[in-house]
């Protein structure tokens, strides 16, 4: 049997790959067990994106579900950590989802069907978040066309702002461009304007931004 002469050097250099290669290693097996955020949500399952003030406790009580499973199923190791434009996936739990939906009034849709990054797909998302309907109106609904399309399906149309309406903007008011804007009311200041939430607006069209809009000519509330 022939052994093989190592110098001292050699063996250095093979503890160093050694050490490297146990480092590598184990950097990949802990980012494996990151969680990476949700971009889209199976089929049937409530997409909810995460608007700033947003709790996750406070996003599972509003479905009626526990936060910690609400937790697991997202793969969220910190709870307590998420952030504005993150997608929440509500599954049913025991197939039940309490929602906030009323049992009778003008029809509504069975999901958003909007482009994903259209502000029609926001408000309709950022809507049913809030009330547990989405609008239903999917033909002819540009943004501009909501609010004679919430005429014929018995919504209600106002010039005066409520808390969690969509906002509608007619062509070129107030920043609005050819097909209009839609957005949702989150907060309405002392002097009557609102901050509204938004896609599809500013720099960055796929981000939430929060922009104030001031009732006027062009601009009117929707509600169901």
């Amino acid at each position: 049997m022939c052994f093989r002469h190592y110098t001292w050097a050699g063996v250095t250099r093979y503890i160093v790959v050694i050490l490297t290669l146990l480092v590598l290693a184990a950097s990949m097996g802990l980012d494996s067990g990151k969680a990476e955020a949700n971009t889209y949500c199976p089929r049937g399952v409530i997409s909810y994106v995460v608007v700033r003030g947003d709790t996750l406790s406070r996003i599972a009580w509003r479905y009626g579900v526990n936060w910690r499973l609400l937790a697991a199923r997202n793969g969220l190791a910190n709870p307590n950590r998420i952030y504005s434009g993150q997608v929440i996936c509500i599954m049913k739990v025991d197939g039940y989802i309490r929602q906030t939906s009323k049992p009778h009034g003008p029809p509504v849709g069975a999901r958003n069907f909007f482009p994903f990054g259209a502000c029609t797909w926001w408000a309709d998302q950022r809507y049913f978040q809030l009330h547990g309907i989405f609008v239903p109106w999917r033909m002819q609904a540009n943004a501009w066309q909501w609010v004679w399309r919430a005429y014929q399906f018995g919504w209600r149309v106002s010039s005066t702002p409520s808390p969690g309406a969509i906002v509608v903007l007619q062509p070129w008011v107030e920043g609005a461009y050819s097909l209009g804007h839609v957005a949702v009311v989150e907060r309405i200041l002392r002097n009557g304007h609102v901050i509204a939430s938004n896609m599809s607006w500013g720099r960055y069209p796929l981000r939430i931004t929060y922009v104030q809009f001031a009732p006027g000519p062009g601009v009117r509330f929707v509600s169901q």
